[in-house]
């Protein structure tokens, strides 16, 4: 169970939140499954404590709060910008053997000034967490999701290979294997023994008759062609198969990719540092790098001092729906992640918003916090 004696706590961390001009708000514990299936993320989805209702609906205990607080913002039909705050237990299992525990944050809702947003929601975990620990030293590290779809973008890669790469942000390991495979002619790729069925039987080029194939196949075999699949999505699927087994990286292109995700410096001198690596690199970037600048004023604006702040172009955090700015904090010294967050802007739409809302936000792991206040005395 959790350390934390949360009335006291609670009670001041609310107030701070009530400071940065937020409004309180809460969501069941017990939530649809979809989204967080869909949304959040293979290292969240294997971790979350699923049941189902009387009417066979999945549903699971409360992993995290952005997309409850998402889809409580949709069904009140509430205008932006908002900007929430909340706080609650979360139940997942983590590596430490816990699967209960208490979290906090902020989401900010519909603010068109992305730097400005970006800057005040880290702006908001560094006031936050420095009220609960005074006198330490806390360190951040930024990564931006854009700007590396920017430069795999702009290395031409198909977008098969593209949705790959950005799906493993973040994985350094998984990162280096794709690249690994893009950069062996003798990799086996991806090619299974369904690609191979239809290639021999010359359909890969007319996906009429794939389809057509495909949806014969099926109904021969007694699978449902109102299954989550269609056969004509299983086709494109094999298509994509194909175009990803087939792409190759050459060695200038490799390079560029892997000298980016090998960026690891203090912010102030992070803006400096991608121009330079893009005009090296002759990449058309510039439209990801000027919010990253802009981004960097924005904090500056904001009195964050930025020493204890560094960009890795590497960085990203396992939930899938961060589409920009992603970070982390912790006690300089101290491994344990205090507070993470980042950019969400496709998130609402997903999630059944009928305009688009960009959002960012961030939580905080209080049991976490509360130790690191222990050590401190």
């Amino acid at each position: 169970m959790p350390l934390i004696d949360l009335p006291g706590f609670a009670g001041d961390l609310l107030a701070d939140f009530e400071r940065r001009n937020t409004l309180r708000v809460d969501t069941p514990v017990i939530q649809p499954a979809e989204p967080f299936l869909d949304m959040a993320g293979e290292d969240l989805r294997r971790r979350i404590f699923m049941t189902e209702s009387e009417t066979g609906e999945s549903l699971c205990l409360r992993p995290e709060f952005t997309i409850p607080v998402c889809l409580r913002h949709i069904e009140t039909a509430t205008g932006t910008p908002q900007r929430y705050a909340y706080l609650g237990e979360v139940f997942r299992q983590r590596r430490d053997g816990s699967s209960e525990f208490y979290q906090a944050g902020i989401e900010d809702l519909g603010d068109p000034d992305t730097a400005a947003a970006d800057a005040r929601v880290v702006g908001d975990a560094l006031f936050v967490l420095s009220n609960r620990l005074p006198g330490e030293r806390l360190k951040v590290t930024l990564g931006d999701q854009s700007v590396f779809e920017a430069v795999i973008a702009a290395c031409g890669l198909p977008g098969g290979w593209q949705k790959r790469l950005i799906h493993a942000f973040g994985d350094q390991k998984q990162l280096d294997r794709l690249l690994a495979e893009l950069a062996d002619p003798k990799s086996p790729g991806v090619f299974g023994h369904d690609v191979e069925r239809v290639a021999a039987l010359g359909m890969l080029d007319d996906e009429e008759r794939l389809v057509a194939h495909i949806g014969e196949t099926m109904e021969a075999t007694g699978y449902s062609t109102n299954a989550s699949r269609s056969p004509r999505d299983i086709a494109r699927r094999l298509k994509e198969k194909v175009e990803l087994a087939a792409t190759r990286l050459d060695k200038e292109a490799l390079a560029v990719m892997r000298a980016f995700l090998a960026l690891d410096l203090p912010l102030a001198d992070a803006p400096a540092a991608l121009h330079s690596f893009a005009g090296k690199a002759r990449l058309r970037i510039d439209d990801a790098l000027e919010l990253f600048d802009a981004r960097v004023a924005a904090l500056a604006l904001a009195g964050a001092d930025p020493g204890p702040m560094r960009y890795r172009a590497a960085f990203g955090r396992p939930l899938d729906y961060y589409t920009g700015l992603v970070f982390e904090i912790h006690v300089e010294g101290t491994p344990a992640v205090l507070a993470g967050g980042g950019r969400f802007d496709r998130l609402l739409t997903l999630l059944g918003a009928r305009e688009h809302i960009p959002a960012v936000g961030f939580s905080l792991w209080l049991d976490r916090i509360e130790q690191a206040a222990g050590r401190e005395k």
